[in-house]
């Protein structure tokens, strides 16, 4: 009897949520941190792009995002800014912002001897632990099944982490080339294991509490991924130094601006809202995880990717016009460069189309054929001076967004109709609500 009590108080500690909730505000601090920590993969990579670099970037990118996958689908099972879940989230910061200091070196073709501090890979794995562990824990606290749910998610992180960890042990100098990517093959595998437990997530146990309040992370964390790329833009190549302000800086900069508003615009005017009805109206709990599984955790990370592709190409670009060797009007920047721009924009818009897809049944066939023509035009798109690049791609999103708003289709106009009809009633509740208790 004592022991039942003491269980329930320590449930007690974590509290559900309910199918109405929303973000909280510390969710939102917590996104800021994960951002910046998707964000320094383009500063790592700004000054040291290579094809096996931006392979290690990837990578780590993928692991992160899992990471902010399991946080935001905690927070749908769990109040976060209640009980012991502030502490939490604040071990969990702590260890990501740690994580994020010790990436440059855990990537590093040879570990080079500190002066002082545990060495980088040892130091990601660490960190990566702890916060995957923290998500664990809080999970298992609300299971009836504690042991079956020890085993199904707790098993994979510590598998990551073991691969991991093992890159240490391969020799520093590899006599043959290609074991050079034997370290690269291990982060691969991590990363294989940690997204085929992720398809298990229905069988799991874990279930869409909110319908609201997962779509919504989602929303934001892309939101502020777009903010932050531009932020980190306008840093320039190094924090202190800035972009100048010449007039093809300018008008780089603003073609870059105007394509991350199409970005924006793509996805937030009516595939958001679209995908988000649809989440409320499959009732089958099994079919709900299954939709939130593919549409969010899985079809949302070509949006990010090809958010931190694009904000690493056109941090270079910018880099190039601003200490131009000849006219900057007319300066190419490197080949790598300008596919790591278009490959950034391709994926996003695949990532679109395959949302479109598996939420709406829908095929847009106009952005299908842009994207292929994007897609076949990758290979020649480093020779284009920088700024013809960006006014390309500025005029093909523009063109994209434009075309969304025709009049004609009847699919924007009922999907924007519903979601203003709901902001309404929702916004008549809480008036009514606040004017009877407060």
């Amino acid at each position: 009897m004592l022991g039942s009590m003491n269980a329930e108080r320590g449930r007690g500690r974590v509290l559900p949520t309910a199918p109405g909730s929303r973000v909280t505000r510390v969710e939102l601090f917590y996104d800021l941190v994960f951002v910046f920590a998707f964000l320094n993969v383009t500063n790592v990579l700004s000054e040291t792009l290579s094809g096996r670099s931006l392979l290690a970037g990837l990578l780590l990118l993928l692991l992160l995002w899992w990471c902010w996958v399991s946080f935001a689908a905690l927070g749908n099972v769990v109040r976060t800014d209640q009980g012991v879940m502030p502490l939490v989230g604040s071990v969990t910061v702590a260890a990501l912002f740690v994580l994020t200091l010790s990436t440059p070196s855990a990537f590093a073709e040879e570990q080079a001897q500190q002066q002082s501090g545990p060495p980088g890979l040892v130091l990601f794995a660490c960190c990566y632990l702890i916060i995957r562990a923290a998500q664990v824990l809080v999970f298992l606290a609300r299971s009836s099944r504690r042991g079956r749910t020890a085993l199904r998610l707790g098993l994979p992180p510590l598998t990551s982490v073991a691969l991991i960890l093992a890159t240490k042990a391969l020799p520093e100098s590899p006599q043959q080339p290609w074991a050079r990517w034997l370290p690269l093959a291990l982060w691969l595998a991590a990363v294989c294991v940690e997204y085929t437990s992720g398809g298990l997530a229905p069988s799991a146990g874990l279930t869409v509490v909110s319908a609201a309040h997962w779509a919504e992370r989602y929303a934001l964390i892309l939101l502020i991924a777009l903010g932050e790329s531009i932020i980190s833009l306008g840093l320039g190549p190094k924090l202190s130094a800035g972009l100048p302000a010449t007039w093809p800086v300018i008008v780089a900069s603003v073609l870059g601006v105007t394509i991350i508003a199409s970005l924006w615009w793509l996805y937030f005017d009516t595939l958001a809202p679209a995908l988000e009805q649809r989440l409320h109206r499959t009732r089958d709990v099994r079919a709900r995880a299954a939709l939130a599984r593919d549409a969010y955790a899985y079809l949302h990370l070509p949006l990010i990717t090809g958010i931190i592709l694009f904000a690493l190409g056109l941090k270079r670009y910018l880099t190039v016009i601003s200490h131009p060797h000849g006219d900057p009007w007319w300066e190419h920047a490197a080949e790598l460069d300008s596919r790591v721009l278009f490959a950034g924009v391709v994926i996003y818009m695949l990532g679109l189309l395959a949302l479109a897809v598996r939420a709406t049944q829908r095929i847009p066939a106009v952005a299908t054929c842009v994207v292929l023509v994007l897609a076949v035009g990758l290979p020649w798109a480093g020779r284009l001076p920088v700024v013809a690049a960006l006014a390309i791609l500025a005029a093909v999103s523009v063109f994209l967004v434009l075309f969304g708003l025709r009049a004609g289709d009847p699919w924007r106009r009922q999907v924007r109709r519903t979601a203003l009809d709901e902001q309404v009633a929702a916004e008549r509740e809480q008036s009514e609500w606040r004017r009877r208790h407060l």
